[in-house]
């Protein structure tokens, strides 16, 4: 069976932790700002932790 190439889109999305968590962006950030509170944009700005759900999907995508 051939190697699996690492996804790119993959790699520019996420970031591995050294405690094997993944890490996102928010949505929501792009446009349509002015609406939004300072307060909101700023929280919005922070990554998040991918759910648990998803990390083994983006891992076998992220380590090869």
């Amino acid at each position: 069976m051939p190697k699996l190439k690492t996804s790119s889109s993959v790699v520019k999305r996420f970031k591995l932790t050294h405690n094997d968590n993944i890490l996102r962006h928010q949505t929501r950030r792009s446009h349509l700002l002015q609406k939004k509170s300072s307060k909101h944009k700023n929280r919005l700005s922070r990554a998040m932790m991918v759910k648990k759900q998803d990390i083994r999907t983006i891992k076998i995508k992220l380590l090869n």
